[in-house]
This record gives structure tokens, C-alpha cells and sequence, in this order.
């Protein structure tokens, strides 16, 4: 039996009656920042929200994220979606995390985001975000999907956006992404196949505040459940193949309503000006290793800009922010910033943006 094959004797009892009962998957970021960890509760009736939900805990000395003599970490549900896998009423909750002193868990980066984007300056702002996640996939051995073990294919020109055997790997996981995120709730845009083969990409947005990193991470864990079922990888390294390869990035849109208004490139040329002063305190929001992951992406080739420096510019995917060239024709829109990695955490990266472009923090 393949991957993509029913599996008759699951299928029997997936398709028993559960009665009243709702099962709700608890979905949280672990310890390393990266990795997404989960388990599923029954509750007595279908939750129209998380805050129907009860706080849960977990044992987080396999986590990464408390010792074994003080292991319990509570986990507090913040965002409700509909579960594609088991579907019917039965949910998926994203949390965050609390150590025993109801004091911030291991990479609960959304406690700081949110205070960030109740802030009534930000409120006033409206800020919206679009992020393109990029991926690779990968075979069981950690091989890119699709490439001749032990060699490479060819080089990089006939895969982005690609159609047909030989330049396009793993498009039905994309669809079964594409469509389960659609199922669950997730604002997803669209996808394309990027330049290196076995890449991907997929868009999240607009999505306004805090509801950004929501939104982005529970793709995440869908894709990465998805390519479970077709018993293949993913990864979200920026840089997966040394070389003369593409690597992957979590490109993020933003625009406030002052730039989405007529005039608005005045604001849009504010902003970058505001970003292009705090050039180091953004790399270091913009991976989970403040800036080391990002040294291996960001090098002034393969269509970024050097990590050292900052640059802007008008339709220019060699710049650390780019101005998408319809939006310089309007003469209002949004802004791109390139830089944050593909294994970025979006709490992170929206909360500096907001930081420096609304609320005027300085280094």
C-alpha cells in the first residue's frame, strides 16, 4: 500500500459515530523554537472558540522546555481551526505555553507579540501581513524529493513555477496542503513551485496582527501532518543545499492603513527608513538563531541581499526590502522585507516590524 492508498482497516473505525464527544488536537511550539509538538483531548461538546477551551499541561522535559523534577507546562489555547484529518466537529488549537509560575514558557514568542499589537497605537495602524513560506520537501533518507541519490539535477532555471515530469517534485502535497488549510480555516493565498527543484512556496495573508504568526504556524503544522500521511519530510531550513541552489525564506508583506491609502508611498519610504536603522536587531528577530541560520541564506546572491547591510529598492529581489513594482505605480500598498528566514518564528518577525515602523523603538 502507498502512501497516498485508503487504508481500509483505519477507514473502519474512522468511520464509527463519536457520539457527542469532540476530539480537539492541542498544538504548540516546543522548546527549540522550530519544532511543533501535540495531543488531543476529548471534551464533552464542540467549542465555538479557544477560549471554550481549558487549559491543558504536558510533560515539558521532553520538550526541551522544563526539567523532569518540575515538568509540568501548561498550555493555554489561543486559536481555534477545524481538523481536516479527523474533520466533522472535531478541532485543532493552537496554545501557548506557561511554565509552573504562570510565567512565559521556552519560546512562547506570542505573549510579547500580542501585548505588542494591543498597543493602541498599533490598533490605530491596522497593520496587515502576508508572509511566503518557502519549504523543501524530502525523502525518507533526508534526500530532496525527487533529486538523483547521490547526485544532483539540473541546475536551477526550469523549476520555478514549473509544470511537468522532471521539474516539478511532490505537487500532491501541496494540493492535499493547499486544500486541508482551506478546510481548517487558514487565510492561505496560493502556491507556487520555487527555483530549486523540490521547493516550494505557499502565502498566508493578509492577516492583521497577531492573527499573522496564528495563522502561519497552524500551516505549518498542517503541512508537516500532511507530508507525514504521504510519508515524506519537510523541511524549513534557509539554506537546505550548499552551492549554486536557492535558498528558502518567509518573505513578509506589510503595509499599515496610513500606506494602504492614497499617498501612501510616503509612508511605505518612512517605514524602510525607520528598518534600515535598526538593520541588526531585525536579523536577529528574523531566525531562531538570532541571525546564525540566516548567515548560510543571506549572502548577496541566489536572490537576497547580504546579511551585513541594508538595501531597498523598487521590484529588486536583490534587496533587503523591496517595493513591489505595482505598488510604485499606485503610489500606495505595502512593502516587502526579504530577510527573515523560512524557519522564522512570525511572532517574532511581526512584533519587530510593528516595533520599529509604528511604535518608533530605536536601538
Amino acid at each position: 500500500m502507498t502512501a497516498t492508498e485508503s487504508n481500509p482497516l483505519l477507514d473502519k473505525y474512522m468511520s464509527l459515530d463519536q457520539g457527542e464527544r469532540v476530539q480537539v488536537m492541542y498544538v504548540w511550539i516546543d522548546g527549540t523554537g522550530e519544532s511543533m509538538r501535540c495531543k488531543t483531548k476529548t471534551v464533552e461538546s464542540e467549542p465555538l472558540s479557544a477560549e471554550d477551551l481549558p487549559v491543558w499541561n504536558f510533560d515539558g522535559s521532553s520538550t526541551f522546555q522544563a526539567e523532569g523534577c518540575n515538568s509540568d507546562v501548561y498550555l493555554h489555547p489561543r486559536a481555534l481551526f477545524r481538523d481536516p484529518f479527523r474533520r466533522g466537529k472535531n478541532k485543532i488549537v493552537l496554545c501557548e505555553t506557561f511554565n509552573f509560575d504562570h510565567k512565559p514558557g521556552v519560546a512562547n514568542y506570542r505573549l510579547p507579540c500580542s501585548q505588542v499589537m494591543e498597543n493602541d497605537e498599533v490598533q490605530k495602524a491596522k497593520p496587515w501581513f502576508g508572509i511566503e513560506q518557502e519549504y523543501t520537501l524530502l525523502d525518507k533518507d533526508g534526500h530532496p524529493l525527487g533529486w538523483p541519490k547521490g547526485g544532483f539535477p539540473g541546475p536551477q532555471g526550469p523549476y520555478y513555477c514549473a509544470v511537468g515530469t522532471g521539474n516539478v517534485f511532490g505537487r500532491d502535497i501541496v494540493e492535499a496542503h493547499y486544500r486541508a488549510c482551506l478546510y481548517a480555516g487558514v487565510k492561505i493565498a496560493g502556491t507556487n513551485a520555487e527555483v530549486m527543484p523540490a521547493q516550494w512556496e505557499y502565502q498566508v495573508g493578509p492577516c492583521e496582527g497577531i492573527s499573522m504568526g496564528d495563522q502561519l504556524w497552524m500551516s505549518r503544522y498542517i503541512l508537516h501532518r500532511v507530508s507525514e500521511d504521504f510519508g515524506f519530510k519537510v523541511s524549513f531550513d534557509p539554506k537546505p543545499i550548499p552551492g549554486d541552489w536557492n535558498g528558502a525564506g518567509a518573505h513578509t508583506n506589510y503595509s499599515t492603513l496610513p500606506m494602504r491609502n492614497e499617498g501612501g508611498i510616503q509612508h511605505i519610504y518612512s517605514a524602510i527608513e525607520k528598518l534600515s536603522t535598526r538593520h541588526s536587531f531585525h536579523i536577529s528577530m528574523y531566525d531562531p538563531k538570532g541571525g546564525e541560520d540566516n548567515k548560510r541564506r543571506l549572502t548577496g546572491h541566489h536572490e537576497t541581499a547580504s546579511i551585513h547591510k541594508f538595501s531597498h529598492g523598487v521590484a529588486n529581489r536583490g534587496a533587503s526590502v523591496r517595493i513591489p513594482r505595482q505598488c510604485a505605480e499606485d503610489g500606495k500598498g505595502y512593502l516587502e522585507d526579504r530577510r527573515p528566514a523560512s524557519n522564522c518564528d512570525p511572532y517574532r518577525v511581526t512584533e519587530a516590524i510593528v516595533r520599529t515602523t509604528i511604535l518608533n523603538e530605536t536601538d
